[in-house]
Parts: C-alpha cells; sequence; structure tokens
C-alpha cells in the first residue's frame, strides 16, 4: 500500500450538486477530509439548478479509493453517476498499436509495399540475410519476452496478467529512444521451450529484452539464448538494474567523498537483479561485498549453495561472516537492496557508517522505510517515484538498445554495461549532484542519448556497416 496518495490509484467521480451555495468546495473538502489530494475539478455540464462535475483525486490504495467516493457521496445533496479508475482507463483495449511509416494511398505504392515490388526486396535479403538490418523493421525493433513468472513484486502470475507489463515496457522503449518492441507473452516456463521459441522468433528482431523470469531459470535462458543468437540478449531485471545501481552509487560515494575500492558494501537479495548488481559492483571495482539472502550471509561454509550462490560466496565475503543481514549491515558504508520489503528498520540502519549510503530498492515496499532511513544514513535511494533519487531500469534499457541497435551488436558485454552506468552517472553536473540528486529524471533529455552513444562507442560504433539509408 502506497504511504501517501498516487496517481497510479487516481480516479474521477464524476456526480451531481446543486447550482448554488458552497457544494464546488464542499467537494474539496469532503476528499481532503478521506486524506486524497484533488488534482483536477472540471465542470461537465451547467444548468440552473445542477451542476455535473468531474472530481479527479489521487488515492493510497483501493479501499481509500472507495473511502473517497464514500465522503462524496455522503454530502447532502450530491448524487454520484460514475467513478472511474484513471489507471484501468489508461489499459483499455492496450497501450501500444502497430501503424505504417509508408503511405498506401493507390496502386502504384500498393504494388512497391507488397506485391509485386516487395518480392524484389525479399530476393535481396534471401541472397544476403545481412540487409534484413538494412531493408526491414529488425534494425529498430526488440522483442520483449516474458513467461509471467516474476512479474514486478506480484510474483507468478502467468503470461496474460504479464501482458499489461510488457505493454508499458514497449511504450518506453518507443517514448524514450524511438524503438519498436513487442511483447511476446509466452504460455510456458519450460527453459527448453522459452529457448527454442526465442530462437526461432529471432530473425525479425534486432534485439531480445527478456523481463520478468524468475531465477535462477533467467540466468539458464539468457546463457543459452547469448549462445544461439546472433542479436543482443539483454535481461533488463539483472543488467538494466545493475547499470542503474552503478550509476547511482558512483554518483552517491561522490556526495559521501568515498571510494568504491575502500567500501564495505553489503547487499539484500541473491536472487536475478542482486546477482547482476554485485558482478558489476566487482568489475567496477568494489572489493568488499557481503551478500545476504533470506538465509543470511552467502558464505563458502553454507550447504545449500546452487551454482549461483557458489559463483557469490567465492567472490565476496572474504572473512568468512555467516550471520544475518542486521549483523552484516552494521558498519558498513552501503546498503543495497533487491529483495523484500521491511527487512530492516531505522535503528539497523543507524548502525551503519559515517555518511552512509542506503538504497531499498524493493518494490512497491522498500527493504526500510524512506523516511527512517534518512534519519541516519546521508543518501538514501528507492524505486519508487514518491522519493528522491528513484533508481528506475528506464534510465537504462532504452538507452541500451538504442546503442545495441546502431552499433549493430551481436551481443552485450560487461564493457558495455560498465559504459551505459559511467554515462548515466554523468548526467548529474558536479554542480546538480547532491544527496537528493544522484541519478537523473526518467525525463531528462541526455538520458537515453548519453547512455546510448557510451554502448555505441563500447560496441565499435559502426564498424560492422550499418547505415541510415
Amino acid at each position: 500500500m502506497a504511504t501517501v496518495p498516487s496517481v497510479s490509484y487516481s480516479i474521477t467521480v464524476r456526480l451531481e450538486v446543486p447550482a448554488g451555495g458552497k457544494a464546488v468546495s464542499a467537494l474539496t473538502h469532503a476528499v481532503e477530509t478521506a486524506g486524497g489530494v484533488v488534482t483536477a475539478l472540471d465542470v461537465n455540464t451547467a444548468g440552473h439548478d445542477k451542476l455535473r462535475i468531474d472530481v479527479t483525486c489521487a488515492a493510497r490504495d483501493t479501499d481509500h479509493a472507495q473511502a473517497i467516493v464514500d465522503q462524496l457521496e455522503a454530502i447532502e445533496d450530491v448524487v454520484i453517476h460514475k467513478v472511474s479508475d484513471r489507471t484501468f482507463l489508461m489499459h483499455l483495449g492496450g497501450k501500444i498499436e502497430m501503424k505504417s511509416k509508408v503511405p498506401l494511398r493507390n496502386r502504384d505504392e500498393l504494388s512497391m509495399a507488397y506485391t509485386p515490388g516487395v518480392a524484389r526486396v525479399s530476393m535481396a535479403i534471401a541472397r544476403n540475410k545481412e540487409d534484413a538490418r538494412r531493408l526491414t523493421i529488425k534494425r529498430n525493433t526488440v522483442a520483449v519476452v516474458t513467461d509471467g513468472s516474476a512479474v514486478l513484486g506480484l510474483g507468478n502470475i502467468g503470461p496474460e496478467a504479464a501482458l499489461p507489463v510488457m505493454e508499458g515496457k514497449a511504450a518506453l522503449f518507443k517514448r524514450f529512444a524511438g524503438i519498436d518492441a513487442w511483447p511476446i507473452c509466452l504460455d510456458t516456463q519450460d527453459v527448453d521451450e522459452i529457448v527454442r521459441t526465442v530462437q526461432v522468433i529471432a530473425p525479425g528482431f534486432g534485439g531480445i529484452n527478456l523481463e520478468d523470469i524468475s531465477a535462477p531459470r533467467c540466468f539458464e535462458i539468457e546463457r543459452r539464448l547469448r549462445e544461439l543468437l546472433d542479436i543482443p540478449v539483454f535481461h533488463d531485471d539483472q543488467h538494466g538494474t545493475a547499470i542503474c545501481v552503478l550509476a547511482a552509487l558512483t554518483n552517491a560515494l561522490r556526495v559521501v567523498r568515498k571510494e568504491i575500492g575502500q567500501v564495505r558494501i553489503t547487499m539484500a537479495g541473491a536472487g536475478a537483479a542482486g546477482n547482476a548488481v554485485l558482478r558489476l559492483l566487482l568489475a567496477a571495482g568494489a572489493r568488499n561485498v557481503i551478500v545476504c539472502d533470506y538465509l543470511g550471509a552467502v558464505h563458502k561454509g553454507r550447504d545449500d549453495l546452487d551454482e549461483s550462490l557458489r559463483w557469490i560466496a567465492e567472490h565476496t565475503n572474504a572473512e568468512g561472516y555467516s550471520g544475518d543481514l542486521r549483523g552484516a549491515v552494521k558498519g558498513a558504508d552501503v546498503f543495497v537492496g533487491v529483495s523484500a520489503p521491511g527487512i530492516l528498520n531505522g535503528d539497523d540502519i543507524a548502525t551503519m557508517a559515517d555518511d552512509a549510503v542506503v538504497f531499498a530498492l524493493a518494490n512497491p515496499e522498500p527493504e526500510v522505510q524512506p523516511d527512517d532511513a534518512r534519519e541516519h544514513a546521508a543518501v538514501v535511494a528507492t524505486g519508487r517515484s514518491d522519493y528522491p533519487n528513484q533508481i528506475n531500469n528506464v534510465l537504462a534499457f532504452p538507452g541500451v538498445f538504442r546503442g545495441l541497435l546502431d552499433a549493430q551488436a551481436g551481443g552485450v558485454t560487461q564493457e558495455m554495461l560498465l559504459a551505459a552506468a559511467g554515462a548515466l552517472a554523468a548526467v548529474v553536473t558536479p554542480e546538480e549532484l547532491g544527496p537528493n540528486y544522484i541519478v537523473p529524471s526518467v525525463f531528462h533529455p541526455d538520458v537515453a542519448t548519453a547512455v546510448a552513444a557510451a554502448v555505441r562507442e563500447s560496441a565499435g560504433g559502426r564498424a560492422r556497416g550499418f547505415t541510415e539509408a
């Protein structure tokens, strides 16, 4: 549940009130009394006796929205006509569409776009498959692939329920990087079937974005697809998160004047995101890291280590700490949480080193309440939009794929991820940098272009002969 009213629980209430008196002010007062926030008040129709008004307001959750409606209905002479959930209205009929880039106004245009003229283009590609990047949508198209097994913080809710999220991802690709992305929601959670399905649809795409696939299956799926395909495969839950965390930590450490190679880092979460974040932090120079999962610190002495946890144990926790998360946080300079809500409190943060950095990224409820963490830490970041320093993957993946597609990259390397993180961090200028501004807004005009340029350069630019024609 949101702690403050949010537009994600925004409703519009259409109602009738008497035309005279203080009816309008009574509506505003009722919403505020119920704890909501009025964001718009529009007179829909006006008559001598009655006004029809649309009241738009933000609530904390569904139950709170209903409480606001009840408060409005309790006003004397108010008649409720309709209540609309603005989030559901936005999703009616889906959020994306396909449209033609070329006109089809007459027989000549039709004969060039389709048969018989298109046959010449098809034969050219048959002679040289690389021409598909130049002559088709492949050059600018990404498949957003999921099996619905780990959707947001909602869990294994299936491919149909994942579709609105994947549509949203596709819309973000278009908005921030001009990339045409399409949701591919698979009705299977079998690794072999997923790998084979993506393999056989890959010719139509310039890149594959794996999304919301649960660990540890996601590791194998990504590894096998990277071996099979000659286009980039990017698991956003892993690598998008890692890029954003490293960029944010780079700037947070600048704020507190500490070096990544000298700080002690405690992480909560050893799944897909945690594993990728750890690997990128180590590549960036981190030396002293302890990773905790729900059983406590990951160390070589545990007898439950799978392949992923074994790798973590071999590359972290050199002193063999075997206690719980609270003990691991004590004295740490940095906490990075990509795990579960409410596992720490303000007292735990108070035990950290001076000028501590706290990234509590579980969404929608973080590992520690931001207000509690702020009492003791110098820099606090979350995954939420209602607090400063939101670490959001949309800061990374549009620019990353823009750079990969422009460079015709055949894969994704660690050097590209490091380059993307460095470029993202650099968008925040020294004059802007501060405890409440360590990452730019997702709407900052330089984010996608800066990240894309860094990835493109790391990938070798246009060395493979990509042209705009």
